[in-house]
């Protein structure tokens, strides 16, 4: 009989009930240390306090209302946003793939305004990752995202991952912006440089180009700044935010200066549940809490604390990892083996992880781990380790 569920996913074999900061609790009463965050989504933990009086309060309230009306919780969301980065204004969407959406949307009805219609071209990196929309994924290019599911939406130029001058060739009088995440997630834990990104703010300064940020799985608090793009000291005209944003609950959004936004009038894009009060009600309670300076620079010393002892686990175990890639709290241990096998070894220690292309396994703890449960979390990295070492019985 074909599932229920339409088997698009390859599930573990385990069943969470309930969460309280980094840990989960299996059916079966087992507690998981976390250190996947629902994939970066989870970034002040399970059932943290604030999300959970802020998400109470409102659902006592009004839940939906659309965009037909003006929305309070939205227009404080939003202003804190604006007040906190590069950006002008905010669209709300419900995930990363809508902010995708409406980012291509954007650049190009940009041009179109501008007078330039046949600058369409959006220039993107190999090993990207955007979502699984026809957008999203003709984006990325990768013949694991796109097989079966042509013809693919057009106007989009693939350069390889830190080719500097295959970049440049591709950027020409057709582009209409570069897209790019600071922190290759699916990737692989891959951080551009901010060289490099200073490199392409310029580039895009120099061509007129728009610089488009995806900061789905960077943003919010994770590289130990509010967004990664700040560590290089340049703003995006666009930026991509979900994830984080929402700590657990539907949010996604689209942030650009007014220019970069100027194209898009009453009709040019819509969505009926994003931005609504239960989502931007948490959402305002994230970003009241990982906005604050003192909250991000403990990210940063845990993020120290975390990589040190990380370090120490790849020294111990060379046969098995090779190195420690990322920045802040979003780290990877590259892998010498499948990392399907180290992140199962991981349940057996009853700690959870998340694969990533080229062997990576991602490290993603929620921001408000604490330095014990960094401690514990490494020792129990350090049990699956051993287990796969240990000779068979």
């Amino acid at each position: 009989m074909f599932p229920s569920i339409l088997p698009t996913y390859n599930r573990a074999p385990l069943s969470f009930e309930s969460g309280d900061g980094v840990w989960l609790t299996e059916r079966g009463g087992a507690r998981y240390l976390d250190l996947g965050a629902g994939i970066a989504v989870n970034a002040l933990g399970h059932a943290h306090p604030a999300l959970v009086e802020a998400l109470t309060r409102q659902a006592g309230k009004v839940w939906h209302l659309s965009n037909l009306y003006e929305i309070p919780e939205q227009q404080k969301l939003a202003d804190l946003l604006v007040g906190a980065t590069f950006a002008d204004t905010v669209f709300f969407t419900n995930s990363g793939t809508e902010a995708c959406e409406l980012a291509v949307k954007m650049v190009r009805k940009y041009w179109y305004e501008a007078g330039d219609p046949e600058r369409v071209e959006i220039v993107t990196f190999s090993g990207s990752f955007h979502g699984r929309s026809s957008a999203a994924i003709a984006a990325a290019g990768s013949e694991k995202m796109t097989k079966g599911f042509g013809p693919l939406l057009p106007g989009f130029v693939h350069v390889p991952w830190g080719d500097h001058e295959a970049l440049r060739a591709a950027v020409g009088e057709s582009t209409a912006a570069i897209m790019v995440e600071p922190i290759q997630g699916e990737g692989g834990i891959r951080v551009l440089p901010d060289p490099c990104l200073k490199g392409l703010s310029d580039l895009c300064d120099e061509t007129g180009a728009l610089l488009v940020l995806d900061e789905v799985q960077c943003g919010m608090g994770r590289t130990g700044k509010l967004f990664a793009h700040e560590w290089a000291g340049i703003d995006p005209d666009v930026m991509m935010v979900a994830k984080g944003i929402g700590g657990g609950f539907p949010l996604g959004a689209v942030l650009a200066t007014e220019r970069a936004a100027s194209g898009m009038t009453a009709g040019t894009h819509g969505s009926t549940y994003g931005g609504n009060p239960l989502a931007c009600a948490v959402g305002t309670a994230v970003m009241e809490i990982v906005s604050d300076p003192a909250f991000l620079d403990e990210v940063n010393r845990k993020a120290g604390l975390l990589r040190q002892k990380l370090e120490g686990l790849v020294a111990a175990h060379p046969a098995l990892f090779e190195a420690v890639r990322g920045q802040g709290l979003m780290l990877g241990l590259k892998c010498r083996r499948p990392v399907g096998d180290i992140v199962s070894a991981g349940y057996g220690a009853h700690v959870v992880t998340v694969p990533a292309a080229e062997d990576v396994m991602r490290i993603l703890p929620a921001l408000t781990i604490t330095d014990d449960e960094i401690a514990e979390a490494v020792s129990r990295l350090e049990r699956a380790a051993e287990s796969l070492a240990a000779p068979a019985a």
